[in-house]
């Protein structure tokens, strides 16, 4: 699979009942990956979907210039047979887990391999980094490129996300956590289809989902527009009180669809990269859309999205531009 960095994508099919692999889990072996893979199974508890666990082999062609320099056993082979090893170490930790887990080594770079089998699965989770070349990097390859290509929603769990320490099955139930879900809105058509998935996220969690719209500051005008003033709270409340009423009918809109939801909404002036990544402190999951109305809304990772991934204290999911029926009632435009 080629992945193209300068196209943007289509909205992409995604019916729940034929995502066939549940929750897909990249696993290398790396403390990161060990954290996504406990993740991963308490998702796939939730849901009751499968739990598919993926290790990918990738690497050079050999070429050998004597027949005497062929080594007895393939580097391709010996690649898989590494790769079985490292499932084995999934296998070794998921050895209580209750469900329904299916264990598999692929060939290819791990990004395209997971983005390619992302078509079936309900669910992609992976660390914020893993083994590769970028270890040291605050966001590993796979982390920043897979929810760019996914064709389903991707979970990236950080390195600050504690495993329950409890023995045997108990240790994958999924434990009470009183903390909201919550999801950044900006009225598109993209975040709303962010905002169906958070609603689905706190359903399954028992918890209130809480809608986050930010109010950019009007600092960076005044070279453009000198009459401006950044102190007028005046103008700034009375745009604050028009956003929240349509955050009113976004969050109804939800309701709507998921009936019992609880929700919350605020709508708070500042960045929204800071906004939004300070509130993956507060909640238990925070929702964004691959990219939103900004000038950057071309751009297949939007600089909201990337740059709550690269500060997370805990875990974020990344909902793909996806088709979604629902939106045939969604609210009018906010402006």
């Amino acid at each position: 699979m080629n992945i193209d960095t300068h196209s943007a994508p289509r909205p992409r099919a995604f019916h729940l009942a034929s995502q066939d692999l549940g929750v897909l889990v990249g696993f290398d072996g790396s403390t990161q990956s060990l954290l996504a893979l406990h993740y991963g199974a308490l998702e796939a508890q939730r849901s009751r979907r499968e739990l598919t666990v993926i290790t990918a082999v990738s690497g050079p062609i050999p070429v050998y210039t004597t027949l005497g320099a062929l080594p007895q056993k393939s580097e391709t082979q010996a690649a898989v047979d590494a790769a079985g090893i490292v499932l084995n170490d999934a296998r070794r930790y998921l050895q209580a887990y209750p469900g329904r887990v299916t264990y598999r080594v692929e060939q290819g770079n791990t990004a395209a391999v997971l983005a390619e089998l992302s078509t079936a699965a309900e669910l992609a989770i992976l660390g914020a980094r893993g083994r590769g070349g970028l270890l040291g990097t605050i966001l590993g390859s796979v982390a920043s490129t897979l929810p760019v290509h996914s064709h389903c929603p991707t979970v990236v769990v950080p390195r600050q996300y504690a495993i329950h320490v409890a023995e045997g099955s108990a240790r994958f139930a999924p434990q009470a956590d009183p903390r909201p879900v919550t999801v950044g809105i900006d009225g598109s058509s993209h975040s709303r289809v962010a905002a169906l998935h958070a609603a689905r996220a706190a359903q399954d969690r028992g918890v209130p989902l809480h809608l986050l719209m930010t109010l950019p500051s009007l600092e960076g005008w005044l070279d453009w527009y000198p009459d401006l003033d950044p102190l007028d709270q005046d103008t700034i409340s009375r745009r604050q009180s028009q956003l929240e009423s349509s955050l009113q009918a976004e969050a109804a809109w939800l309701r709507s669809h998921f009936p019992g939801l609880a929700t919350t909404t605020s709508v708070k002036p500042g960045d929204p990269v800071a906004r939004l990544s300070t509130s993956t402190h507060e909640a238990q999951l925070t929702v964004v859309g691959t990219r939103g109305r900004g000038p950057l809304s071309g751009k297949l990772l939007g600089s909201v999205s990337r740059g709550v991934l690269l500060r997370a204290a805990g875990p974020v999911m990344v909902v793909p531009d996806l088709q979604d029926e629902r939106l045939s009632d969604q609210p009018g435009p906010i402006r």
